[in-house]
């Protein structure tokens, strides 16, 4: 069993990187000292002690910064484009690792493998190659060694997040879930095939739209017969990075129509990933965005998607209007509907937040408003609520920001309301009455039905209960118990107060009377007992801060 305790070469490494940045906080923690309350280090700090740690942490960090919901947007901007310091593995291994995913020899599989590496990370690299029969394909390789690198520091997270677990902070973010949800993450990186079953995925939903020209978008095929664990086979797309292609240099749409065209498509794309699909690319980074040869745009690299369910696309929809009518209490009343179970939220509180940040918007045009930075400021002001949202929902803004980022460097005239405006009124349609109309009327029919059946026979159970006199109402109050804390508090004091004076008075009485020594001893001992009592009380209110 691991223990943070003990001195692995592992946690001597990460000790030497904590101290060379001066990171007190977990300083103290890894050493055993008193921790306190999580401090953070600067974003800048943070990412360089993630890089220095390794191609784990490195992971952990890209990570993190799918979490606003978790963290404050410079933290998430500081991790987004965080890329491991990793040389690419020599072609000895990765010739080794690549003949045993086969069960034939590799000659016979392919005609031509490039030695070297078109790109690497911090678990895999790639390399480009032709199958026998011509076709161009990407082999993405894991890296060898790094399952074992995987589990060390999976577990020291996972001890880390432990320690913190007993502070308010760890209490209220659940730091121990989270870390379960990053090292799930990370595991689930590391094979292949899932990757793959999500590019299989995205390319089916993507394969037909109503909303835009399937045949200009493209997802890589996936070579089954030829993925492992620790190898994706996908089919090469010759192009370069959306931003570096040749539209993204003109200078106005008027130059280069391709321009908008090509914003429409992405936007239109994601749009009916998110609030159609439920299932969507969560990581449209800059290099993630490829112009084609052949004009086609091509979205890459999809280990990384994101899950939402019907209910919550509905609530997502219905918070984007309540943003463009500058409504605080709806939105108020829509964050409560995501929010996970937990903590009680003071609603007056929540509401003047949202008050205060959609004030900011009450003079703007609707195409001067950047809504993925007012995602993130709703994300903040649950977090200053300590309001919990499902993780989907930062992974949500996140890829918002990114893909609005991405448009906007391409073609800043873009604007994100302009682009979904004209699908509203079908998206509205489709999760009214889904996209089999008869089959929702039916579907609502028999709910209504069921209802009318059971509404008589509860209503009449209903009022039976109150003739009966046996309904009981069963009300929680959330700060009934720190009330009746304070009401003790003062309860007892007030006793303690009674009690010193009672011997003060006991006390005089006796010392007026006292014609033997005896009893101005006893005198003594009373006015010394009212006197320590007293000053404990004095001190004890002074302590509380309530003495005014």
């Amino acid at each position: 069993m691991f223990s943070l305790t003990q001195k692995t070469s592992r946690q001597r490494e990460i000790l030497e990187v904590v101290f060379r940045n001066g990171w007190d906080y977990m300083r103290g923690l890894l050493t055993g000292g008193k921790s306190g309350e999580p401090r953070l280090p600067s974003p800048d700090v943070l990412r360089k002690i993630l890089i220095e740690l390794g191609p784990v942490y490195v992971k952990l960090g890209q990570l993190l910064s799918t979490r606003p919901d978790l963290l404050p947007g410079r933290y998430v901007d500081a991790l987004t484009d965080l890329q491991a310091n990793v040389p690419p593995v020599d072609w000895g291994q990765i010739e080794t690792q690549l003949r045993l995913q086969f069960s034939q020899p590799m000659e016979e599989i392919f005609s031509r493998v490039e030695t070297e590496s078109v790109a690497a990370a911090s678990i895999a690299q790639i390399h480009r190659a032709t199958l026998k029969n011509g076709e161009e394909v990407a082999l993405k390789i894991q890296r060898p060694g790094i399952e074992t690198i995987v589990d060390r520091d999976i577990e020291l997270i996972t001890g880390l997040a432990d320690l913190v677990s007993g502070t308010d902070l760890g209490e209220d973010y659940d730091i121990v879930a989270i870390a379960d949800e990053f090292t799930k993450a990370l595991k689930a990186e590391l094979d292949f095939t899932t990757e793959a079953q999500y590019t299989d995925q995205l390319r089916k939903n993507l394969s037909e739209s109503r909303w835009f020209d399937a045949e200009k978008l493209v997802i890589p095929k996936v070579y089954w017969e030829l993925t492992t664990p620790n190898l994706l086979v996908l089919e090469w797309l010759d192009g370069v990075p959306l931003l570096l292609s040749e539209p993204s240099k003109t200078q106005s749409d008027r130059e280069d129509p391709r321009r908008t065209e090509i914003t429409t498509l992405l936007f239109r794309a994601f749009f009916q990933q998110i609030y159609l699909d439920g299932f969507f690319h969560a990581d449209p980074h800059p290099g993630n965005i490829f112009y084609l040869r052949d004009g086609r745009v091509a979205i890459l690299d999809c280990g990384m998607v994101g899950r939402i369910d019907p209910r919550t696309q509905q609530i997502l929809t219905e918070m984007l209007l309540a943003i463009v009518d500058i409504d605080a209490q709806r939105c108020t009343q829509l964050t409560l509907e995501l929010a996970e179970s937990g903590q009680p939220v003071r609603l007056d509180r929540l509401e003047s937040d949202y008050d205060s940040m959609l004030r900011r918007y009450y003079n703007l045009s609707l195409s001067e408003i950047n809504f993925s930075e007012v995602f993130y400021e709703i994300l903040q002001i649950s977090r200053n609520n300590k309001v919990r949202l499902p993780s989907n929902m930062g992974l949500y803004a996140k890829t918002l920001a990114n893909m609005e980022g991405v448009a906007r460097s391409f073609n800043p005239e873009v604007n994100l309301l302009n682009e979904i405006k004209p699908l509203m009124t079908d998206l509205f349609r489709r999760q009214l009455l889904g996209d089999n109309p008869l089959q929702t009327f039916l579907r609502t029919a028999l709910d209504v039905k069921s209802l009318s059946l059971r509404s008589p026979r509860q209503v009449d159970l209903l009022l039976d209960r109150v003739t009966s006199e046996t309904l009981k109402w069963n009300i929680t109050i959330p700060e009934l118990n720190s009330l009746q804390n304070r009401l003790d508090d003062a309860a007892n004091r007030l006793s303690f107060s009674i009690v010193v004076g009672s011997l003060i008075m006991g006390a005089a009485v006796v010392s007026t009377g006292a014609q033997t020594p005896q009893l101005s001893l006893v005198s003594n001992i009373l006015f010394a007992a009212a006197s320590l009592v007293g000053l404990w009380l004095i001190v004890s209110v002074l302590r509380s801060g309530n003495w005014r």
